[in-house]
Parts: structure tokens; sequence; C-alpha cells
């Protein structure tokens, strides 16, 4: 090779430039006459992501953590019995972590798990905790448990510890309560002077804090948009700034005792530019107040409605993408979800894969170096901006009710959330949006997986509230599919077999090798066994094969061709040998003649499977 390009620097120069236009030519032409919109994705907030975008060069750095220095490493201590959780704590601390969210039992993402909040538990969890050793202790509390925060402080004293000299997050939240709770004894008018006072008496003990946190996974728990979550952010942070300055507090000194947690899930780029564009948001709320901005400290959680119990393995990865994300994005601090989580209590093997997901981003990608290095990116840029702007007219809305709890209170908030969630939810019905391993690319024979052996506690019925509204839900997207899954397991369980459905590949194998491998990953999705084959012959094999295959459901596999020569009579066939069910892998122009002969259904790219593998159970149940 003579012009190679190490013998010619300029070697990029020998190529003529590339404008926007030529692409556009390129993609014009690709598209045919179809239109340039049908490459242009869209969030749940509406917003247009393009497909192709050029350098903000005018963009500048969003400041986060301190340039080069690494996010705080947290791993939840859940275990509910103390001594097991100390076990937790001390071998997570001994192992890379960096800091510990004590997690209580009816707090947020507790699912059933997690400590009482009594003095002496505290104290045995922390038995061996340098407490004054640069280790991070965030709360993840329940209204029943936020008083840890002053067992916590007693434990300071106790031990003779300067509180300056630790690292402590309180998690005082009541907003993000009783949204999740769906009512309040007090009004807010009531609750604000409390909640102040708290964060006052923490101060004033000399812990340096933050102590307030605004906690965004409350409406992502919820299914909702990341403007909507954004927004439910700093409207909260908001309320409670203005509590402590009631209180007499410096409005500078009390946005210091404010922090901020977002949820983290595996959609890279809308996390990277949500938790650019929280900043961004507090920035300006911090402008209005008349002071200069100064980065505040936001922690990340991956996120919980992304986790699936059904080939949890998959769920590394996701955590994975979450927590580069979240770090990306200029997070302080990073929580990873232990990959069985929705499973049960994590064992001591899932808890080193969430720990070392996160050492492997640090120590040896190396995430951290550089501070947000997202900026100038055009896509990340646009989507930054836009999302900040969408999250601000809705805080806007927010306020106009008169901010955060009257918001909850007159139901803003959660109908707008309900709305994206209804969204979502259909999206993974129609498997628009994908659950790896769970709506699309099942193994029904997966290998299951080891939580710990401990019985998750049923959450205790909360007495009528004086102010009641609906509740943020806590879900996860896979719940519906996953049950499905359950149906069959528990077919198997009773009878020695699990459901199946008869793929009768007609034609050769070209025609059929397309929608089969369709057909087989929707109904096995659904938990239902598909019986594959290389063809047939003649009808009379096909016949054959389905009674030995010992399924009660058909579905007919091949092209429109074949299906316009073959499908009526091989349904005909079907259906007199006994299928109780027969559909159809695609969508032919000759259905009415199709269903005449017996189809019942027809399945395709962007049908409701949910519904249609809902409807098959009920016919295998007849």
């Amino acid at each position: 090779m003579t012009n190679d390009v190490t013998q010619n620097p300029s070697f990029a120069a020998d190529f003529p430039p590339a404008s926007r236009e030529d692409w556009l030519k390129l993609v014009k032409a690709a598209l045919k006459d179809r239109p340039y919109e049908r490459l242009i994705s869209r969030t749940y907030d509406g917003l247009p992501i393009e497909p192709l975008y050029g350098r903000a060069s005018s963009a500048r750095p969003v400041i986060g953590r301190a340039p080069g220095a690494a996010w705080t490493l947290m791993q939840r201590v859940d275990h509910p019995d103390p001594a097991a959780a100390n076990a937790q704590a001390l071998h997570d601390l001994e192992n890379g972590a960096t800091g510990l969210v004590l997690v209580f039992a009816g707090s947020l993402n507790a699912s059933g798990y997690g400590l009482d909040g009594s003095a002496e538990t505290l104290s045995r969890v922390l038995d061996g905790v340098h407490l004054d050793a640069g280790i991070t202790i965030d709360f993840n509390v329940s209204p029943e448990t936020r008083g840890i925060v002053r067992h916590f402080a007693a434990l300071v004293k106790g031990r003779e510890i300067a509180p300056g000299s630790v690292e402590m997050r309180g998690s005082i939240n009541p907003i993000g309560g009783i949204a999740a709770a769906g009512g309040s004894d007090k009004p807010w008018s009531d609750l604000a002077p409390t909640f102040a006072a708290l964060v006052g008496e923490l101060a004033g003990q000399g812990f340096r804090g933050p102590f307030a946190v605004a906690d965004g996974r409350i409406v992502h728990n919820a299914g909702g948009s990341e403007a909507q979550e954004l927004a439910f952010v700093i409207a909260s942070a908001t309320a409670y700034l203005r509590a402590i300055e009631a209180s007499g507090v410096p409005l500078d000194t009390a946005r210091g005792m404010i922090y901020f947690r977002l949820s983290a899930d595996a959609d890279q780029f809308l996390t990277i530019a949500k938790f650019r564009s929280l900043r961004k948001l507090w920035a300006r709320i911090e402008e209005a107040c008349g002071l200069a901005p100064k980065p505040a400290h936001v922690s990340a959680e991956t996120a919980w409605r992304m986790m699936t119990k059904r080939d949890p393995f998959v769920n590394m990865l996701r955590t994975t993408i979450a927590a580069f994300s979240a770090g990306l994005g200029g997070a302080d601090a990073v929580t990873v979800l232990p990959f069985t989580a929705a499973l049960g209590l994590p064992d001591r093997f899932a808890r080193r894969i969430a720990r070392n997901t996160q050492l492997l981003l640090l120590e040896e990608s190396n995430l951290a170096k550089v501070a947000d290095p997202a900026a100038g990116a055009g896509g990340i840029e646009d989507l930054t901006e836009k999302l900040s702007a969408a999250a601000w007219k809705l805080f806007q809305e927010i306020e106009a009710v008169g901010g955060a709890p009257a918001a909850l209170e007159a139901g803003l908030i959660q109908t707008k959330v309900a709305a994206v969630r209804a969204e979502r939810e259909a999206a993974v019905a129609r498997r628009k949006d994908v659950l790896t391993g769970t709506s699309d690319y099942p193994h029904l024979a997966e290998t299951p997986v080891n939580v710990l052996d401990v019985k998750p506690q049923a959450p205790a019925s909360a007495p009528p509230f004086a102010i009641s509204f609906p509740p943020l839900p806590r879900i996860r997207l896979a719940e519906r599919f996953e049950r499905l899954r359950d149906t069959s397991d528990r077919i198997r369980e009773a009878t020695g077999t699990g459901p199946k459905i008869f793929l009768a590949n007609l034609g050769a194998v070209a025609d059929f090798t397309a929608r089969a491998t369709f057909a087989r990953n929707f109904f096995e999705a659904g938990g239902i066994e598909a019986v594959t084959n290389d063809g047939f012959k003649s009808h009379d094999d096909m016949v054959a094969a389905f009674k030995s295959s010992g399924a009660k459901l058909a579905c007919l596999c091949s092209s429109d061709e074949v299906y316009a020569r073959e499908a009526a009579d091989a349904a005909k066939a079907l259906t007199a040998a006994g299928a109780r069910q027969v559909v159809l892998a695609g969508r032919p122009k000759e259905q009415e003649t199709l269903k005449a002969a017996g189809v019942e259904a027809f399945i395709f790219a962007g049908c409701d499977a949910l519904a249609a593998l809902q409807a098959l159970y009920a016919r295998i149940a007849s």
C-alpha cells in the first residue's frame, strides 16, 4: 500500500468535505418516496430526536462534580437482620464501595425488605464502619422511619466524632413520601415548618449535609417521562428551599441543604441528557433567587421499572448502561440495583456484580476522568436543551397551582404521569419498546438465579389520611409479560408439560423462515413453547406432525404468496385435526377468506402481542 495514512498525514484531506445537504441527498435516495420524518423518533415528552446532528461548537460543559473526581460508589444495605446488614456493609466497603445507602422498611424501592428504624438496629448495622473516614452514608427512609437521622446524629455524638467530618445525606423528603403514599395527615403548610426544623436541627449539630432530597424515582417508578421526573424534582426542591428560608436560614445556606436523586435507565442518551438538564434547571432556580449557581449534589439509582424477573442476567447489561449514563451525565453518587432485585433479596454474588459494575467503569474505563464528556455532542446538547425546556414548562404549571404539594392534591402530576404510563404500557404490549429476554428474545430454559431465603414483608395498611389523593404507583414494565410466564409455569407444574403452539411452516425454507422466527419469539415471550420444523411435503404430513407435537394451538408461517395458495386449506386441516385455535403470522390481504377457513387471529410486528397471548391462554384453558 503506497498511500497509507502513516505516510500521508493529510489522508482525510484527499476526500471532499461532506455537508448535511450531501447526506440528505443520500437519505432521499434511500427512502425513495417515503418521508424523511420516518427517521425522526420521539420521546414520551414528544421531543424529536433527529437521525444526525452536527457538532454543537458553542456549547459549554455543564458543571457537576469536580473534574477528574470519581463519583461515590454507593451500595444498598437492605437485609432486615441487623447483623446480616452489618456484614453486607463491611464486605462492600472492604471491596470497593465508598458509600452506603441504608434502606429502611417501607421506603421507596425497599421491596418488602429493609431495616427497622430503631437506634439499636442502626448502631448494630454501622458497627465497625468508620463514619469519619470519608464514607458517605445516605438513607432510604419511609415516613415511619424518617426519625432515623436523629438516631444517626446521636450515634455520631456517642462515638465522639465531629459531625462536620461525616459525609451524611439525610434523605428527608416529605413531599416524596406523600406522593408515594397518596395522602397526608397535615397540609404542607403545617408539614413545612416541621421539615425545616429537622433540617435546621441537623445543621445546628454541625453536620454539613445536604439533608433534604428531591427524589425523582417516585415519578420514574410510576412510568413518568423524563421531563415529568425533572419537573417534580425541581418543584419539590423549590418547596424545600422556601420552607428552609422561611425558618430563618439564608437562601445561600438553604440551597446547600438540598440534594437530588434521579433514576438512571437503559436509555443512554436520555439519561445523560436528563442529568445534565437537572443542573441547568436548578441553576435557573438559583439565578431567579439572585444567587450565583453552584453545583448541587446529584445522586443516581439505576431504574426499578426496567428490571425484569425473566432472564435477569440481562439486568446486568441494563444497569451497566444506566450507571455509565449517570456517570457521564455528572452524577456525584451512583447506586446500582443488583440484577436479581426484582426476584428477592439479592445474595452476595448479585451485590458483587452491582459493585464491580461501577468499579469497572471507574477504575478500568476511567469514565470519571473527563468532566462532562458529552459537552458539544450535537445530539446530547439538543436533547438536553429540549428536555430542559419541557421540564421548565411543566414546572411552571406546577407552580401555577401552588407548588408540588398542591399539584399532588389537585392530581395534576398523577394525571400527567398516568397518561405517559399508559403510552409506555401500550408500547411494551406491542413490543415497540423492547424488553430483551422478556417481551423479545425470551429463553424458556433459562438458568434460575439465587436470592437470599428471606421472605418480604407485606406493606402495612395505612390509616385513612386527612388529605388524600391518588398515589404515584411503583411499576415494572415487564410485569404483564411475566404474569403470562407465571401462568405457563403453573400449567407445567400441574400437567408436567407447558403450553405449546405448533408452527405450521408452509412452502420452502426461504418462504417461512422469517415469519417462523418471528412467531417463535412472539409466542415464547408469553411462555408458550413454539414447536417448529423444516416444513412439510404435504398437508397430511403437517397434520401428522401437529398431532404428535402435543400442542393444542397452531400458527401458519410462510410468505403472502404461499398463504394465497395454501393457507386456507392448511387452516381447515389443522382445525379438523383438533387445533383449538389457528393463528397466522402476517397480514395477508385475503384475511376474510382465511377467517372463513378457520384462522382466528393474525400476529405481526406492531400488533398487541400481550392481548394476543392472553387470548391464547384463554383458549388453552377452555
